[in-house]
């Protein structure tokens, strides 16, 4: 199942980006920015308590707490930055670019989260670092 949630996160994700180029038309990009955090908030809220999971908020550890609080504030900073490169130049770009994510949450995994990286990883990173500078530049 967990394929079709990804692939439907990709779509998503591809649809969000043309979304967003279209309506950054003539605001700044942190109100913008700031209109899309409100719509996912209220979007997650509601399937919080759609599925019942509102009474497990309690048994949240401070742990767990603190690294939500920090991955939301890089969320943040992502979306801000995106917005705004969006505005500046063509989707394509950006989104190349920002795909290169992958590469570097590779990197970041088996730099903080000790994971291993293999030989079919690397060969991937390869193919992703020349396939963003292709679309980018």
């Amino acid at each position: 199942m967990w394929i079709v949630f990804a692939v439907s996160s990709a779509v998503f994700a591809a649809l969000t980006s043309i979304f967003a180029k279209i309506g950054i038309e003539n605001i700044n990009s942190n109100v913008a920015t700031a209109i899309r955090t409100l719509v996912v908030l209220i979007m997650a809220w509601i399937m919080v308590f759609l599925t019942g999971q509102h009474s497990n908020l309690g048994s949240i550890s401070q742990r767990n707490w603190i690294f939500l609080i920090i991955s939301g504030i890089c969320t943040g900073l992502s979306w801000l930055c995106y917005y705004k490169a969006l505005q500046s130049t063509e989707v394509m770009k950006v989104v190349a670019i920002d795909k290169f994510s992958i590469v570097l949450t590779l990197f970041f995994s088996a730099l903080i989260l000790k994971e291993a990286i293999t030989l079919k990883m690397i060969v991937g990173i390869i193919c992703i670092t020349v396939g963003t500078l292709l679309l980018a530049f």
